[in-house]
């Protein structure tokens, strides 16, 4: 599959091919919603607890004796059923990660990537830099590329910390090597930008 090529001042510079294999498959919307599922899962800490009556200080002693004041019966006073006592069928720590097996992952990913090229929110920039962070150079460069404040992911080829902090202060707008990107990250954007050498870093970890 061959696709136009932009630079950084919006204009066609040429054409890059593109694995079928990878980014013009039919997408397997099962594979990402799984993929998706799992990656909200791992982000949850499970840290929920209550305490059950065994686990509440004090209720040593019995409150009062079994028979004779005309009261219910009790045995503890961290019981349930009084003020400050154990909770009953409250939440308990739990481990939520959830690993998706390699291959689903794999195709999860495939099938955001043909996805996005398939809607025509995709699309594939010559590489650049700056020396400086300096956030109206990323403006200037995201208006030339005709992007018009959807939420947008710019995958680099490797992390690049004057991209990064150009645009972080933009809303809805990410910068991200493409060996952190998750299937999470490119649905969770309506657009994607890609950038030349990232794309052979993305075809290289599918051969692995």
């Amino acid at each position: 599959m061959q696709v136009d090529l932009y630079n950084k001042d919006g204009q066609k510079s040429g054409t890059i091919d593109l694995n079928d294999s990878i980014f013009g498959i039919t997408p397997n919307e099962n594979a990402m919603h799984q993929a998706v599922v799992a990656y909200l899962n791992n982000q949850r800490q499970g840290n929920a607890k209550t305490k059950v009556r065994g686990e509440v200080s004090g209720g040593g002693k019995k409150p009062w004796k079994q028979k004779g004041r005309g009261t219910a019966r009790a045995g503890s006073t961290r019981s349930p059923l009084w003020v400050g006592g154990g909770t009953i069928h409250g939440p308990h720590q739990r481990d939520y990660v959830y690993k998706l097996p390699k291959q689903l992952n794999k195709l999860s990913r495939k099938s955001a990537y043909s996805l996005r090229i398939s809607e025509n929110n995709a699309k594939f920039v010559e590489d650049f830099s700056f020396d400086n962070p300096k956030t109206n150079n990323m403006h200037s460069i995201l208006k030339n590329l005709e992007y018009k404040g959807e939420s947008l992911l710019f995958i680099t080829p490797d992390k690049d910390s004057n991209l990064y902090l150009s645009g972080r202060n933009i809303p809805k707008f990410d910068v991200m090597p493409y060996s952190q990107v998750s299937t999470y990250d490119i649905l969770s954007h309506k657009r994607v930008f890609i950038m030349k050498s990232a794309v052979k870093g993305i075809e290289e970890t599918f051969e692995k």
